[in-house]
């Protein structure tokens, strides 16, 4: 059985898609990728069909990263099939619960720097959006995906070893 992991962002072009990439890294390094499918959207659907930031890409392939990439928007009845549902910031995450059909799927969303236990009880677990910034929002935001994606990793790999007991 597949685990389905989907990040989310607002145009799905900067953040969403640095945390799509890097995670799918981190499950191939761990040799889950035969059993956890990974991928991401927007809350919008303004930049559909576009590629990832420029700027996304020269960091993530500054720091070793490839995959392409091409922006979505976020459905509802995309939750009937995810797993977890993992949102960027918490205007995502408030987004994304009222859109859950029944409170099942609202359970399902998570702030992705939860998993980053360095960012303790910080009120703050929000990855902020480096669109209308420079080079160094970008390479920041890779620095907090990194980080919250090793506890992210350790959660899914105990759910996918869970579902296979």
């Amino acid at each position: 059985m597949t685990y389905r992991v989907c990040f989310v962002c607002t145009g799905n072009i900067c953040r969403s898609p640095m945390a799509e990439i890097v995670f799918r890294a981190r499950v191939a390094e761990a040799g889950l990728d035969e059993l956890v499918e990974v991928d991401s959207a927007g809350t919008g659907g303004w930049h559909e069909g576009d590629g990832a930031d420029p700027r996304t890409v020269a960091v993530l392939e500054d720091n070793g990263y490839a995959g392409g990439h091409t922006a979505r928007q976020f459905r509802s009845s995309w939750f009937s099939h995810l797993d977890l549902v993992i949102a960027l910031d918490s205007g995502h995450l408030g987004a994304l619960r009222r859109l859950a059909p029944t409170e099942q799927d609202a359970e399902k969303v998570r702030l992705l720097r939860s998993y980053d236990p360095a960012a303790g009880d910080d009120d703050d677990l929000d990855v902020p959006d480096p669109y209308y910034g420079g080079m160094d929002g970008f390479e920041e935001c890779l620095e907090m995906v990194e980080a919250a994606s090793v506890g992210l990793l350790a959660a899914v790999r105990e759910d996918v070893e869970g579902q296979a007991a």
